[in-house]
């Protein structure tokens, strides 16, 4: 008897796959014949197929989704409108129950030729409010899943439900000392645990190796730094471990942290927060984001579970003194968090997919 198959999509960053990764099991224990669509070039090709063999990836054109002005914004659409053909073509091919879409601009052509092949879409948003790539695909999807309650107040109210983050349960696996040993790191200071993103953040790199001397006589330092952003003069220093992204290893150096400094992209700082882990957040400013990360920051930050320092206040305010804040903040902050924290699990999130298949 041919196996049910389920359709997932998202890219462009690592934050448009974790959820995706988190539910791969679940639908597999199901006995679901499970396709990725995603970019032919997207860090979701990478992790999809370097992770998860057991899922067929199909490569799609896409288009990016601008704000601003620029010439390929004209030709992006073409790219985009091709992406739909393919993936029309893919989804006639599989007959999937159901497209699950985390969003990202190579989600847009899937949701667009699933609404054609007649097949339903659920969508899930992790930010405040929702990014450009859900906006378009809401119309034709059957429903959204939300992180925050206050997303409700911008999406269609009949087509909406609140369920909190999914939390990939292998973050709940790492051992300290596993993660110590993989950063080379003693633990006799708190250590930190510094995440640029899966792109890399340029001002947490500058911030970190600006304020190194003095950080290190309080802190051991994980330096999660961004591809190509690795400064080989500084890796005979002790108490402090570069590595450009980490996959495999994550919850073991994340076990290892005791504070975490971080962008405020949702994924992650839900991961933090489930985690109990005191947080600094650096969210991406307004000018080089739709300011999805000055939202979710702000939020933390009023429910007393994160500190927050803007891009532009950091040089001013200086890494190593919002650390010592951090420090002194810490038990509070836990308290908080352990009030607030809202999770569901991978497998009680793909139950409620799967309430909308065909």
């Amino acid at each position: 008897m041919k196996r049910p198959v389920i359709v997932l999509t998202g890219g462009g960053t690592a934050g448009h796959v974790s959820v995706n990764e988190a539910l791969i099991p679940e639908f597999l224990e199901k006995g679901y014949e499970i396709h990725y669509i995603g970019s032919h070039d997207g860090i979701e090709k990478e992790l999809i197929e370097g992770r998860h063999k057991e899922v067929t990836y199909h490569a799609i054109q896409s288009g990016k989704l601008r704000r601003y002005f620029s010439m390929k914004n004209f030709t992006d659409p073409v790219r985009v409108g091709a992406g739909a053909l393919q993936a029309f073509a893919i989804l006639r091919k599989l007959k999937p129950e159901i497209v699950f879409s985390k969003g990202g601009f190579v989600s847009v052509p899937v949701v667009l030729a699933a609404k054609l092949a007649k097949v339903p879409v659920v969508v899930h948003e992790s930010d405040v409010t929702p990014g450009l790539a859900n906006k378009l695909a809401l119309p034709f999807s059957n429903h959204i899943f939300t992180v925050f309650e206050q997303t409700l107040e911008y999406v269609p109210a009949g087509k909406a439900t609140c369920t909190g983050a999914v939390i990939r349960p292998e973050i709940f696996t790492g051992d300290r000392n596993e993660g110590l040993r993989i950063a080379r790191l003693t633990g006799t200071k708190p250590v930190v645990i510094v995440m640029g993103g899966s792109q890399g953040s340029a001002i947490l790199n500058e911030a970190v190796r600006k304020d190194l001397d003095e950080l290190l006589e309080m802190f051991e330092i994980i330096h999660l730094c961004g591809k190509g952003n690795i400064d080989d003069s500084l890796e005979h220093l002790t108490g402090y471990t570069q590595f450009e992204y980490v996959t495999e290893g994550l919850p073991h150096l994340l076990a290892a942290a005791d504070f975490a400094v971080s962008r405020a992209g949702s994924n992650a700082i839900f991961e933090l927060l489930s985690l109990l882990k005191p947080m600094l957040l650096i969210p991406l400013s307004a000018a080089k984001s739709r300011g999805d990360q000055l939202v979710n920051a702000s939020l933390f930050q009023s429910l007393g579970i994160a500190n927050v320092v803007k891009e532009e206040e950091l040089e001013r305010e200086r890494l190593v003194v919002c650390l010592e804040k951090l420090l002194q903040d810490q038990q509070q902050l836990h308290t908080n968090m352990v009030k607030v924290a809202n999770t569901k699990s991978p497998a009680k999130m793909a139950e409620l997919i799967l309430t909308y298949k065909n």
